[in-house]
């Protein structure tokens, strides 16, 4: 988390150096520190600013070293994205420590097969948390052979939002700078979607029926923008 981030968050509050050290249990002088970027911001304390700044979960440390697991509990994965206000999952009360969600999101293109409704959710990651760190995401894509993957998911999240006339122009600007930075490290293997192909048939039928741009990132999948319901 950047000093920088600290100090906008405390003046969006309109709070003192001295109030805003009151509601984070620490003193004045460290705070200064903190901001002043003498003191770095640990995991710890970046949870504690973000729950009394009221800051998105991007602010979240990402770990320099991450191996994401490949086995991962559809259920698991459910809550993690229920912890970061997914709609689909308004319903449960996600019981998991919040992630950074570009952890989330790796984690989740590493699956060989994951349920519908969190594939679903992916997107929505995208478009709602579209200030994550781009390049420890890309950096992250490339090191576990998932650009194809994440850039067909951003495809999803693009098509979304052209199609709702959105004039978020950061946001749109943020997009665009991920599919570029896919772009150059597309891959050219053919990859599934997070749902295994079990026969010639189904995998020459995907690839006749696909859509083009799950083509252009060779993939066999048949998502597409329309079944994205909770996504806008």
């Amino acid at each position: 988390m950047l000093s920088s981030t600290l100090r906008a968050a405390r003046s969006r509050r309109d709070w003192t150096e001295a109030q805003a050290a009151e509601r984070l249990g620490m003193s004045q002088s460290y705070l200064a520190m903190l901001e002043g970027g003498q003191r770095k911001v640990t995991p710890r304390l970046a949870r504690k600013f973000k729950s009394v700044y009221g800051l998105p979960a991007t602010v979240l440390p990402t770990p320099d070293e991450f191996k994401p697991r490949v086995s991962v509990a559809d259920e698991e994965l459910v809550n993690e994205v229920s912890a970061l206000g997914y709609p689909g999952f308004a319903y449960l009360k996600a019981r998991v420590k919040e992630r950074n969600p570009a952890e989330t999101l790796v984690e989740a293109l590493s699956q060989t097969s994951l349920e519908s409704r969190v594939v679903e959710a992916l997107p929505w990651l995208l478009l709602t948390y579209w200030d994550m760190n781009l390049g420890w995401l890309v950096r992250e894509a490339k090191l576990n052979n998932l650009q194809n993957r994440l850039g067909f998911v951003e495809s999803l999240a693009e098509e979304v939002l052209k199609r709702s006339g959105s004039k978020d122009e950061e946001r749109n600007r943020a997009l665009s700078e991920l599919r570029n930075m896919l772009e150059k490290s597309r891959l050219a293997r053919e990859d599934t979607f997070l749902k295994p192909v079990n026969t010639e048939v189904e995998r020459e039928w995907l690839r006749e029926n696909r859509s083009d741009e799950a083509r252009h990132w060779n993939l066999l999948t048949n998502w597409r923008p329309e079944h994205l319901t909770y996504v806008s």
